[in-house]
């Protein structure tokens, strides 16, 4: 795979995504959007993948997108369609990856930046690191699935004071509005990160995927919906292997040992 944005590896369940634009703080360009997914393309191929880690190198997780393509659309209404199609394509794909990614953040994860940790799974945010929506101080607005992911997340109210003053948020703003998943001492995120990706990776990969995918389906669904939704899929996951090895080391007061690929 033949990735110029991006670094990528995988290792005991675990793939590793890293950011690698550290000069340009990882802005997300076309190129890097590219490498996002063909990256997505190695998860989804790799059954022996049951949880990735996405992190960056540099002293910034993500600024948000790369300006020098933003610029190359003004006045090209097409060029811009085309430009945001492909960001939302490439981030509704890691969102809609069957293993629960786990993201690091340090420094700052600005607009784009900020967008791209809404698809993760969990975030784990470095102790000193700041989340914000810029858009607004530049006479800009959300396109990158801000504006509606955001306030399905922290809720309308404080998705609008984050989007209309273009402020700040700081590690302990951001766990107490969700957010986040975990704050991590300086230096630390991507540790914690990994850590927790390894801990995904040794449960069942069958029932992360389907919890996930009830969360993210039940969302767009009535609480009717969602619940009948809920029946189907937990059925369907009561008749696997992993069901029963789960029901087999309870009753025998044993660890698991899940063998089902995803």
């Amino acid at each position: 795979m033949n990735l110029t944005t991006v670094t990528y590896a995988t290792a005991d369940g675990v793939a590793r995504i890293v950011l690698n634009r550290p000069g340009q703080l990882n802005a997300i360009s076309p190129e890097l959007l590219d490498d996002l997914d063909r990256v997505c393309a190695a998860i989804e191929d790799d059954g022996a993948v049951r949880a990735a880690t996405l992190t960056a190198a540099g002293r910034a997780f993500c600024a948000g997108a790369d300006l020098k393509a933003v610029q190359a659309t003004v006045g090209d209404a097409a060029r811009w369609a085309a430009f945001m199609r492909r960001w939302h394509q490439v981030f509704d794909r890691i969102e809609a990856l069957p293993v629960p990614v786990v993201a690091g953040v340090q420094g700052l994860a600005l607009a784009g930046g900020l967008e791209l940790l809404l698809v993760a799974d969990l975030v784990v945010m470095d102790e000193t690191a700041r989340l914000g929506d810029q858009h607004a101080n530049f006479g800009l607005i959300a396109g990158g699935g801000g504006s509606q992911r955001l306030p399905r997340l922290i809720g309308a109210r404080r998705a609008k004071e984050l989007m209309l003053l273009g402020g700040w948020v700081d590690a302990a703003q951001a766990l107490a509005w969700g957010l986040v998943n975990r704050v991590a001492p300086a230096g630390r995120a991507a540790a914690v990160a990994e850590a927790l990706a390894r801990e995904l990776a040794g449960k069942s990969a069958a029932a992360s995927r389907t919890a996930k995918r009830l969360v993210d389906e039940g969302l767009d669904l009535t609480l009717a919906e969602g619940l009948a939704l809920e029946r189907r899929l937990a059925g369907e996951h009561m008749r696997g292997a992993d069901a029963a090895e789960g029901l087999r080391a309870f009753a025998e007061k044993r660890a698991p040992v899940f063998r089902s690929g995803r």
